[in-house]
């Protein structure tokens, strides 16, 4: 997996602490710069932490699973795609912890959007991926999406969280296509 794919991959699973995090932006009242710097740790870490943890669980079974790698890493990430495309179309709920960057709150968060990359970090078992330069890009990508989405709920509203969701799950079903085709032989462009 190239530089260019680990960059899109990691904006893909940025898209769900990129929609918390506008939220955190638009309930918080003070202290702009420690809520951004709040979630980007927060959830950068996660990100980075769970496909590192999925990858060392996948290749416990690597062996096991070794002449249908491609189609597990292609039906993980459809499915995670696919998931955050149905989520960006459900109504918003209000969730009266967006305003609190506390321990257990930002806890909770950072792992709900981070479980689907615990799931690409399985897929990463499976193909030719350098493991600390893919959860680098992931955590950083996250780090930066989730500060930059505290300052855009700050001064824009809600109005593109569900857009940023819908957007990373293609771009994830288009990896998951791109790493299918690749291993069936067809040339990828």
């Amino acid at each position: 997996m190239g530089l260019l794919e680990l960059l899109l991959l990691g904006i893909g699973l940025s898209m769900d602490a990129f929609s918390v995090s506008v939220c955190k932006g638009l309930s918080s009242k003070n202290h702009p710069w420690r809520t951004a710097l709040t979630c980007g740790l927060w959830f950068g870490g996660f990100q980075a932490l769970m496909p590192l943890i999925g990858f060392f669980l996948g290749v416990h079974f690597q062996s096991l699973i070794e002449s249908f790698d491609h189609w597990i890493a292609f039906a993980l990430l459809v499915l995670i795609g696919a998931n955050m495309i149905r989520e960006s179309f459900a109504a918003d709920e209000d969730n009266p912890s967006y305003d609190r960057i506390d321990f257990k709150t930002m806890l909770v968060l950072a792992i709900a959007t981070s479980i689907d990359a615990l799931a690409v970090g399985i897929s990463f078992a499976c193909l030719q991926v350098k493991i600390g330069r893919a959860v680098f890009i992931i955590g950083l990508t996250t780090f930066v999406f989730s500060a930059i989405g505290v300052r855009i709920g700050m001064a824009f509203g809600t109005k593109w969280g569900n857009k940023a969701e819908l957007f990373g799950g293609i771009i994830l079903i288009f990896i998951g296509m791109k790493i299918l085709l690749e291993h069936l032989g067809f040339i990828w462009l």
